[in-house]
């Protein structure tokens, strides 16, 4: 088990040193191209099945202790050690970012976005793909920074070199937006690990903010929660976001919303909920504030972008979606309570698949009208997508059905449970305060209904015999390959939700009890 997560850590950065080389005369087969990309499904395919392996050697009836640790001192003066582990609150997150990224790799080998070296795609990928699992495993403060960071050079470089128009724009726009919001944070984390004398998380939580003052709680909160909040990203600060999706190549797009997003609300729950619990406390009112407003906001952009004549584009809109679907996951951290912090981890995981199957389907559109301009796409009487492209079409309406929160899907749980913990906070919490965060919650879940059934109607409906002919190619394999285990899992969380909360409810109790329940 040990062996197994510092595996699934440093062998994508191994990988991607590999994938720069020169592929063996044996392993080229029709063109270096060819071998390269390969290279990259073949190794995140290794770290998939690693990942599974570890959830399967994971012990289900301690989910609440950090299995699989590894604890070795690095910089012993400043006390920072290589210390990795997971519970039940990171392994989901981890298996998942696995799939995602060999999910992508396939979708790649198949249907490479356009832009310089295939070497030097499958390579970022790969110290993406590092960097994201990283995050999620390391319990040290200095180096979840460093993970946290590791990530931006890369998707810089997807967006800028195999972006669409607009891309280096939105990639400098993407970078500067992070990178501030990430100096601020290192100041948090240097002054929580300063004062309490530790940069070891487990420790740290285990102590629950008894080491740090009130005043030095709040700072620590006001700064880190910053630098989180870009990377949610968090109402107002989230207007880098709609630039880099629309502007990122589709796996950008997958792994942007899929992954690099839960790194901010993981964050939130890993460090300031255990760690400073009284300056979360304090800021809990705010934090919950802005997390409706977002729902709200994101919604209502989407539904303006979703409306006939806008010039809407439908990456656009779907990314707005994720400002009002993270807002979910905000109110449910800033509730306090174990029923909003497990709706919260639930509404990241369905967020993930849910809307990385969405931007999935969007590129494929997308290549196959040559745009994603909602007007063009509807043409004057609907895009017809039924009956141009069934499948498509039928996959396109599950996605939408399933992100607005359709019970018996992913999305449904995680957005509930975020309102259940809004509607009875943690003691000491404004209640008629978050009775009314609750109450725009739920009016988001309605405004974000109305809009993706607007996108449904407009694009898979229509007469397929009306406007300029059109031949559109269905699904195909390689596309069903890359799509049915988000189908799948959505489904299959929708239904069995206590796959999931089994494993986050233990941990999370013990989180906000100060590690000792």
């Amino acid at each position: 088990m040990q062996f197994l997560l510092a595996f699934i850590v440093a062998a994508p950065l191994l990988g991607a040193v590999a994938a720069l080389l020169p592929a063996p005369p044996g392993l080229k087969g029709r063109s270096p191209e060819q071998a390269v990309l390969r290279h990259g499904v073949t190794v995140t395919g290794v770290i998939l099945a690693a990942a599974v392996a570890l959830t399967l050697g994971f012990d289900h009836d301690a989910p609440s202790r950090f299995q699989a640790t590894t604890d070795i001192s690095w910089i012993q003066a400043l006390n920072i050690r290589i210390h990795l582990g997971i519970d039940g609150i990171s392994l989901p997150l981890l298996l998942m970012t696995a799939l995602l990224f060999f999910l992508c790799a396939v979708y790649s080998y198949f249907k490479l976005p356009e832009g310089p070296s295939p070497k030097a795609f499958v390579a970022l990928l790969l110290v993406l793909e590092s960097g994201t699992l990283a995050t999620f495993a390391v319990l040290d403060l200095m180096l979840f920074f460093l993970a946290f960071e590791m990530v931006l050079i890369p998707m810089y470089f997807l967006i800028a070199r195999w972006g669409g128009a607009q891309r280096q724009a939105a990639a400098w726009k993407f970078i500067l937006y992070t990178l501030l919001g990430s100096v601020v944070m290192l100041l948090g984390l240097l002054l929580i690990g300063l004062n309490s004398g530790t940069f070891d998380m487990v420790a740290l939580a285990s102590d629950n903010g008894r080491a740090l003052t009130h005043t030095t709680q709040i700072l620590a909160v006001l700064a880190i929660g910053t630098g989180l909040a870009v990377k949610t990203p968090m109402w107002p600060l989230h207007s880098w976001l709609p630039d880099a999706h629309t502007a990122a190549p589709t796996v950008g797009s997958v792994l942007l919303a899929g992954v690099l997003l839960k790194m901010g609300t993981y964050g939130f729950v890993r460090i300031l909920l255990p760690v400073t619990p009284d300056g979360m406390h304090t800021f809990a009112p705010y934090l919950g504030a802005l997390a409706a407003v977002g729902i709200v906001y994101g919604s209502l952009a989407c539904l303006s972008l979703a409306r006939k004549g806008n010039k809407g584009d439908l990456k656009r809109l779907i990314a707005y979606s994720s400002v009002g679907h993270m807002g979910f996951v905000l109110l449910g951290i800033a509730s306090m309570t174990p029923t909003g912090v497990n709706g919260a981890l639930f509404a990241n995981i369905a967020h993930g698949l849910i809307t990385g199957l969405l931007f999935f389907l969007v590129g494929a559109l997308k290549d196959r009208y040559g745009t994603a301009d909602l007007d063009t796409l509807a043409g004057a009487t609907g895009a017809a997508l039924y009956g141009r492209a069934p499948r498509l079409g039928a996959l396109l309406a599950f996605a939408a059905v399933a992100s607005l929160g359709l019970p018996g899907l992913a999305g449904f749980w995680g957005e509930m449970l975020a309102l259940f913990g809004a509607f009875d906070p943690a003691a000491g919490l404004s209640r008629p305060a978050f009775l009314t965060y609750m109450a725009l919650g739920a009016f988001g879940t309605l405004l974000t209904a109305a809009y993706l059934l607007v996108v449904v109607r407009r694009v898979c409906m229509g007469d397929p015999k009306a406007g300029p002919e059109l031949t559109l190619a269905d699904v195909q394999r390689y596309e069903f390959a890359a799509w049915t285990p988000l189908v799948a899992l959505t489904v299959l969380a929708g239904l069995w939700p206590a796959t999931l909360l089994g494993l986050t409810d233990p941990a999370v109790q013990k989180l906000l009890a100060g590690g000792n329940a």
